[in-house]
């Protein structure tokens, strides 16, 4: 256990910055979920915005790394361009 206040608090805030990373991602992940479950292309449109800026704003803060959030950006675009209606 840490013996300096310091360490102490730094233990209890990288807790909470853990509660909230993971339910940041957990939200992102049904975002993307939801998008590529999308049936319309209208609907599936809508959606994207939001979940790259989601995506973005992960990998701002080093939740996920700027290459996957590049690499699941790209393919949820073409997975929007790609439904027919």
């Amino acid at each position: 256990m840490a013996n300096h206040k310091s360490a102490i608090k730094r233990i209890r805030s990288n807790n909470a910055k853990r509660l909230q990373n993971r339910y940041y991602a957990k939200t992102t992940r049904n975002e993307i979920k939801k998008l590529r479950g999308s049936e319309t292309k209208k609907e599936a449109a809508a959606l994207l915005p939001k979940v790259v800026a989601m995506l973005d704003k992960l990998a701002k803060k080093s939740v996920i790394h700027k290459n996957k959030a590049a690499n699941l950006k790209s393919k949820l675009t073409k997975k929007v361009n790609a439904i027919a209606k």
